[in-house]
């Protein structure tokens, strides 16, 4: 979590909501994104969608099931829909989100996805205020 914590650090630095991710497998990062919506002018630019395909290229297969998604807040419904059909085995993400995040909607990971929350929940929600109070000035 700590690497995504580093890739949400570079979005805020680039006044993209502060938002990372990163892909383990056997113990390795083999991927790591940040929310890249106003850079590439694409809405679907998403950390967790980005880091999942550079996982998917990585591994050179679609499926990702002996993966983990490490993301600093919790998934929007695409993300978890990618997730779903990435067959990730694990998401873990650190703040929730209540507005636009997927549990509000129900399960909607793969059903054999574990889902652990909370993880450095602090420091990433953290990270969450300070873009939107930048934003509220």
């Amino acid at each position: 979590m700590r690497e995504a914590l580093k890739q949400a650090q570079y979005a805020l630095t680039e006044e993209e909501i502060p938002i990372g991710a990163v892909v383990v497998m056997d113990r390795q990062i083999i991927a790591r994104a940040y929310n890249q919506t106003e850079k590439l002018h694409d809405v679907t630019a998403h950390a967790e969608m980005l880091a999942l395909t550079a996982a998917a290229n990585h591994v050179g297969n679609k499926y990702l099931s002996d993966c983990t998604l490490y993301v600093t807040v919790e998934p929007c419904v695409m993300c978890a829909g990618a997730s779903f059909w990435a067959q990730v085995k694990r998401v873990v993400y650190g703040a929730s989100e209540d507005k636009r995040g997927f549990r509000r909607h129900g399960n909607l990971l793969h059903p054999r996805t574990e889902l652990v929350s909370g993880i450095m929940a602090n420091e990433c929600a953290a990270l969450m205020q300070e873009f939107f109070a930048r934003k509220r000035k």
